[in-house]
């Protein structure tokens, strides 16, 4: 697409954000996409536009979601917060305090917080499993339980790619009783009044985009190697690979990968929490969790540095996660593009999301002249 007609609201002054959005589908191939920037509050940017379908049959309207893949991550890591700032979770207590049967094959000894930095080694599992094992929660907790580390905790980050769905889902299911997408459902999404889902009701499949693949790349987890890498991306590809649009994985709960929602969505969360927490959490559990680095190493899966707060990640200057000049802002990125984050200082939640995904991990070239054109325009 060559040209598209924008929809929704722009404050004049952020009309170079609106250009840079734009730009996106002469210079990047977008399809659809909304984008959505609050600052102070205040929304300065609400925008829409494209197409839902590779076909071209349905426009991206206002309410149109789409899969953000692991942008989920950054909304499970808000539900850990929120149960952190009510004291009913402490992140330096080992992982069995709460989930008692985590502890076998040499588990013991893992802290909270090591899940929530991806150190915990466990961002895959041995042996096979069967086509669609990951779509059963019950049977990936308990192959989890009985995994070994593939490091020693605490001695090396390894993006938990899929894993950390399960892992921070359960810890928060033993905490509340409810499972992280009905936790997300009822303290996050409905308080805000926003679409976001983890595990989605089959009565909003008709304004859900189709996720399209990147041009020439190989499915999300699919390789010939045989390492961390492929271990961990491609625990759920059968599924990734080929099935992102169904209504079975789409209902499934996926808290690392399957959330469903929209540019407007992420930066309302994202600007609660760059409000100082709004009605979310505390500022005092926020800075804690939000914006305090708690690890930075070169990830063993990604193959680069990457800075993480409690279930976040934080910008880093030069960086493939490079979200402005704060280092202090933090979020979460999504396989394909999709981005979510907060910047406390500047009072700034933004939140982009798409349908036409780009290849490889780590930086969207969509993402820069978004940002740019953000901060130039405070």
């Amino acid at each position: 697409m060559a040209a598209v007609e924008l929809h929704g609201h722009c404050e004049p002054s952020f009309g170079a954000v609106r250009d840079a959005f734009a730009a996106n589908w002469s210079d990047h191939g977008e399809l659809g996409a909304s984008l959505c920037v609050i600052v102070g509050g205040e929304t300065v940017v609400d925008l829409w536009g494209g197409f839902a379908d590779e076909a071209h049959s349905r426009s991206w309207e206002r309410d149109t979601i789409a899969n953000v893949y692991s942008s989920t991550k950054g909304i499970a890591a808000v539900a850990a917060a929120m149960l952190i700032d009510r004291g009913e979770l402490d992140v330096e207590r080992p992982v069995v305090d709460y989930w008692p049967e985590f502890g076998q094959a040499g588990k013991s000894e893992i802290k909270v917080r090591q899940l929530l930095t991806h150190e915990a080694g466990l961002a895959g599992v041995d042996g096979e499993l069967s086509d669609g094992a990951a779509l059963d929660w019950e049977l990936m907790v308990a192959a989890l339980e009985r995994q070994a580390p593939l490091w020693s905790p605490g001695e090396g980050m390894g993006y938990h790619a899929i894993t950390y769905g399960w892992l921070i889902g359960e810890v928060i299911r033993r905490i509340d009783g409810r499972s992280c997408g009905e936790f997300v459902r009822d303290e996050i999404a409905r308080p805000l009044g926003i679409d976001f889902y983890i595990g989605l009701p089959g009565s909003e499949d008709a304004r859900t985009a189709e996720l399209i693949a990147a041009p020439g790349a190989p499915p999300i987890g699919v390789s010939s190697e045989d390492n961390l890498a492929t271990k961990a991306l491609g625990l759920a590809a059968p599924r990734l690979a080929g099935e992102v649009n169904s209504r079975e994985w789409r209902a499934a709960e996926f808290p690392a990968a399957n959330g469903h929602g929209n540019g407007r969505s992420l930066a309302t969360i994202y600007s609660a929490l760059a409000q100082g927490g709004g009605d979310l959490i505390s500022s005092e559990a926020l800075e804690v969790c939000g914006p305090t680095e708690h690890a930075a190493r070169e990830d063993m899966v990604l193959g680069f540095l990457v800075r993480r707060s409690l279930g976040f990640i934080l910008s880093t200057a030069g960086g493939r996660y490079e979200w402005g000049p704060n280092p202090r802002t933090f979020g979460h990125s999504g396989a394909g593009g999709s981005l979510g984050f907060a910047d406390p200082d500047a009072g700034i939640g933004f939140g982009y999301v798409m349908n036409q995904m780009s290849g490889g991990l780590g930086a969207d070239p969509r993402w820069k002249p978004m940002i740019d054109a953000v901060y130039a325009s405070l």
